[in-house]
């Protein structure tokens, strides 16, 4: 069970950590506003201290007193004063019809708008319509709903604390709640010792380029014109792979967008601005829609000469004999790729729905030979556990507070590289009988705590010593050389099924496809790069049988 916090201003001590850890490392990044609350929110008494952050850990920025009951705080009302006397929220705002809907509750539209009995059914956003040609302009909470006996809020400073969230996580997509969900111990996080200097944003210009590229999102995924978001964005300094990796990601959405509508020169100019995976393929793939074979061939082998990876390459392969045929070219040689054992299966149907792979699972389970369904599970467990200390690498840039999943740069080019001696020492244990007690150890000492390899809830003891009795060394160092090649790609596409045989040492690993299923591309990478390295792998087609 869940213990419940003993301090009822445990949320406030957390915001007053944020706010001094920001203190401490980046003053230097901030601007007067920032710096200014920085300076005034701590000498507020302990109750407006503590409404202000209830408010900010809420969604919005507009509430009313009577939804804002703490007993901690104590009245709302007066723990409101001293903020709306320093200008962080404001008091009785004006509110135009639609912010007023956000606060009002149907009986209290109906009281106040007097609304017909044809009107009073309808849903509140059918309402808001009905209302919407009798009511326009702003007028303050009161004066839309007098004598209320409420009182209305609006919080000034809500684009103010995101922006530092933003500054101490170096990302939104965590927020207030990883320090409770830590406090609760729901969330364990890896202590990583890094210098006073370590920070997410160098400069005040990293900070400004990630809210502007924040906010292109946005505006695209409210339907704004690509033409119109793109112009918007920044170019972000060419030191910061980390930015420029996220403006490529938009470019790339945009670009697919585009691509969607048919206009191949607009797409073809987002792809090939683009560093992001993938955009090179699809810059042929657009210049063969756009009757430009010539152009597109020629960019293939341009790209056959160093593909960016595995994924990419597979792609222009496909394409190749395509592009050559509408050229007149002789068809290239077809590359022989090594291809995983065959299993054919016919069953009933089970009595009651159920995953295929647990019905394959069921099958070919034996007592001598038990089946685990695993998938992306356990190699990637088994990766984590043995480069715990290379993954958690105090790198400059990689860790800069302390709810960390998982190294901030993961995703980069040169993430691996950064790294090349720590991978090495944890590598090399596989030539050997080292890896063994690591893993063991690492398993033990690190259980729960959050990792981006590891599946905690996947793995247990007895399946840990099935693996390190029955996979040979040799390949799950296959496997773990070919997870760093491309993270983001590579830890996905491992086959759904492991089986083991205890008594000889040996294992198989089975992808499940039931009537209809085909392969995808990343489990097609894996299958021929497992087969090629004479790692045990099958694929067995399941049919119903009548």
């Amino acid at each position: 069970m869940i213990k419940v916090l003993e301090n009822p201003f445990y949320y406030l001590e957390n915001f007053h950590q944020v706010l001094a850890w920001i203190a401490e490392r980046y003053d230097d990044l901030l601007n007067a506003e920032e710096r200014h609350f920085l300076s005034v929110f701590p000498s507020l008494p302990q109750a407006s201290r503590a409404l202000f952050v209830r408010m900010v850990m809420r969604k919005g920025t507009l509430f009313r007193a009577s939804k804002l009951v703490y007993a901690e705080i104590g009245s709302t009302h007066e723990a409101a004063r001293p903020l709306a006397k320093l200008g962080l929220i404001e008091e009785d705002p004006a509110l135009a019809l639609d912010e007023l809907f956000e606060l009002l509750q149907k009986p209290e539209i109906v009281k106040i708008f007097q609304l017909a009995p044809h009107v009073r059914h309808l849903r509140k956003a059918d309402q808001l319509e009905a209302l919407r040609g009798q009511y326009d302009g702003e007028h303050r909470f009161s004066g839309w709903y007098a004598n209320s006996g409420d009182h209305a809020y609006r919080n000034r400073t809500q684009e103010l604390c995101d922006r530092l969230r933003l500054v101490f996580f170096g990302n939104y997509h965590q927020d207030w709640t990883e320090f409770v969900l830590s406090d609760l111990g729901i969330y364990q996080y890896e202590k990583v010792a890094f210098s006073a200097a370590a920070r997410g944003f160098r400069s005040r210009r990293d900070i400004d380029d990630f809210l502007a590229i924040h906010h292109c999102h946005e505006r695209f995924a409210d339907g704004e014109e690509p033409a119109a978001v793109i112009r918007d964005l920044p170019p972000c300094a060419d030191d910061n792979e980390w930015l420029r990796s996220r403006r490529n990601k938009l470019l790339f959405t945009i670009a697919q967008h585009v691509e969607k509508l048919a206009d191949w020169p607009a797409a073809y100019a987002l792809y090939a601005d683009c560093d992001y995976p993938g955009a090179r393929a699809r810059a042929i793939r657009v210049l063969e829609k756009d009757a430009q074979p010539r152009a597109a061939f020629d960019l293939l082998q341009t790209a056959m000469q160093a593909p960016e990876s595995a994924a990419e390459r597979q792609q222009l392969l496909r394409m190749a004999p395509r592009l050559a045929r509408k050229l007149g070219h002789a068809k290239p040689p077809a590359v022989a790729l090594a291809q995983a054992e065959r299993i054919d299966l016919s069953l009933p149907p089970p009595e009651e729905a159920n995953y295929v792979e647990f019905v394959v699972r069921d099958h070919l389970t034996r007592e001598d030979a038990p089946v685990y369904y695993v998938e992306n599970a356990l190699i990637n467990s088994l990766f984590g556990l043995l480069c715990w200390d290379a993954v958690f690498s105090p790198i400059p840039g990689a860790f800069f507070h302390p709810y960390h999943r998982g190294p901030a740069d993961l995703h980069s080019a040169d993430f691996q590289r950064r790294r090349a001696q720590q991978f090495a020492e944890a590598l090399s244990q596989l030539d050997g009988e080292q890896y063994r007690a690591t893993i063991r150890a690492n398993y033990a000492a690190k259980c729960g705590i959050q990792s981006p390899f590891l599946y905690w809830e996947a793995i247990d003891e007895a399946l840990l010593d099935l693996a390190l009795d029955c996979i040979p060394a040799v390949h799950l160092k296959r496997a773990f050389e070919r997870i760093l090649l491309d993270i983001k790609s590579n830890r996905s596409g491992f086959p759904d099924l492991i089986q083991f045989w205890p008594a000889e040492h040996r294992y198989n690993m089975i992808e499940v496809k039931g009537p209809g299923d085909r392969l995808q591309d990343n489990q097609l990478r894996w299958i021929e790069y497992c087969a090629a390295h004479q790692m045990p792998i099958s694929v067995c087609y399941l049919q119903w049988a009548a």
